[in-house]
């Protein structure tokens, strides 16, 4: 298998001043986690040093298993003591590096840390441990009427503490929001050792500042998550999915105009994907193409609790895209099995667009009229020097995925994409960041989604939560800050 590049060498980063492990350090590991939550062996580390895109790869010689809140309390106060940066670990499925280390951070895993406590069925609120994977949280609220807010392409291995720790976006983010909305309360442990307890986990709670917040899309800078308590709507009894091609991007445009007005109660999700991300996925995962070749593809989501209602207002809506020429072609599913399928190609793009070379990914918030127009720009400024350059993502809540790929990494083409897209963004009033963090890939261009005097903000807060500045360096925030 092909062996990826330390981060440090490919992008040419410098240690910082933190201590080296020892053999005291991994004595005093085994005291508080026991020898099997201690991970020393260079092939098991490989898991804990590279990230799931295989871009960046840490120089890690341990990573630790806690499986309480006080055991990783202990890891971090030792930590803390002498001054051994750490790299939280969740599933590690993040795309910007910032779930592996950089250089030899002690990587603290919360894999072992995956209880689900409770799920009160009146008020919703589930509270679990952070390490419990998204798709067994959803398969525990289904099955008590509940729905998790929340649904990535990485359930399967994701872990409930990083979704938040990055305020993961997702494809029910239209119909829920964001974790802000939807996480009641937090455990945290800062990195001196300090257990943040959970609060009131009440949905109105108006007690002072509200804490918890500040570590949601903080990227295990500010403090490590331990327990999660969180807000689980009721479960639609009544799903549809419909699958169209379109002729045009501008099409897409009036088609959400058109779904918006007529589904607003039950839409759950909006998605579209242009015809490169849509061949790259069904041939790579070997999935049966549900439509011919169409230059733009929408996927749309109903939910509810009225099954016949429901798939009639999604055909009359289907019905009235095709009559006006927006949609070419199209089918309705509602069968779990059939709708799994469909699923599997936009949630597979990512992971089929890495077996064709080196990705460069762009998670972009841009409004809607001049989304694909980027993609557009991009791909006339690259030409033929990289092998495709694609565009899909959340259309409802303006959330652009960009893809550029080319055989292997070259610098050369960083520089041609960088600062353009950044640039281009900030000049349509976009973010850098729409969903996946600025981890380490992304943490030098905050500066384009925000002013100086907010990142300077940012900077006493860090030093506040970690005045050693051991939790996940070389993450989230820029290398130098304004003056």
């Amino acid at each position: 298998m092909f062996r990826v590049p330390f981060t440090a060498d490919r992008y040419n980063v410098r240690r910082r001043d933190y201590a080296k492990l020892s053999e005291d350090d991994l004595r005093v590991f085994r005291d508080i986690v026991g020898d099997s939550g201690v991970v020393t062996g260079p092939e098991d580390l490989e898991f804990y040093n590279v990230d799931w895109l295989r871009i960046c790869r840490g120089q890690s010689t341990v990573a630790l298993r806690p499986k309480t809140t006080q055991q990783l309390s202990d890891i971090l106060k030792h930590c803390n003591t002498r001054k051994l940066a750490v790299c939280p670990q969740g599933g590690n499925t993040g795309l910007v590096g910032g779930s592996v280390p950089v250089f030899d951070e002690v990587v603290l895993s919360l894999n072992l840390m995956n209880h689900i406590e409770s799920l009160d069925t009146v008020s919703g609120t589930l509270i679990s441990q952070a390490g419990a994977v998204l798709e067994t949280l959803e398969n525990y609220a289904s099955e008590r009427g509940r729905v998790v807010p929340l649904d990535l392409g990485a359930k399967g291995s994701c872990q409930i503490g990083g979704n938040v720790a990055t305020n993961a976006g997702g494809l029910r983010f239209l119909r829920y929001g964001s974790l802000h909305s939807n996480v009641l309360g937090l455990e945290t442990v800062l990195a001196d050792g300090t257990i943040l307890p959970f609060g009131t986990n009440m949905r109105k709670d108006n007690t002072g500042y509200h804490l918890h917040h500040s570590f949601i899309g903080s990227e295990g800078t500010l403090g490590v998550i331990t327990q999660v308590a969180l807000l689980c709507p009721p479960k639609p009894s009544s799903v549809s999915l419909c699958f169209l091609g379109l002729n045009s991007f501008e099409d897409v445009l009036k088609c959400y105009d058109e779904t918006s007005k007529a589904l607003t109660d039950i839409l759950s999700a909006f998605e579209f994907l242009d015809t490169e991300c849509y061949t790259t996925s069904y041939q790579e995962h070997n999935v049966s193409p549900p439509l011919k070749p169409f230059p733009f593809y929408v996927m749309i989501e109903v939910s509810g609790w009225n099954a016949e209602g429901d798939t009639n207002r999604v055909s009359s809506l289907v019905e009235t895209l095709m009559n006006k020429n927006l949609v070419i072609h199209g089918t309705i599913v509602n069968e779990p099995s059939h709708m799994l399928s469909l699923w599997k190609i936009r949630e597979g793009v990512a992971e089929a667009l890495t077996r064709r070379g080196y990705v460069y990914k762009y998670d972009l918030s841009i409004p809607k009229r001049e989304m694909y127009n980027l993609v557009e720009d991009v791909r006339k400024r690259m030409g033929s020097s990289v092998e495709s350059c694609s565009g899909y993502g959340h259309l409802g809540d303006n959330n652009l995925h960009l893809n550029i790929v080319t055989k292997d990494y070259y610098p050369e083409v960083t520089k041609q994409l960088e600062p353009y897209i950044f640039e281009w963004t900030r000049k349509h009033k976009g973010s850098v960041s729409a969903e996946h963090g600025l981890g380490f890939k992304k943490r030098n261009v905050m500066q384009y989604s925000q002013s100086p005097q907010a990142i300077k903000l940012m900077q006493r807060m860090k030093e506040l939560y970690d005045p050693n500045g051991i939790l996940n360096p070389y993450k989230v925030l820029p290398d130098s800050f304004p003056s």
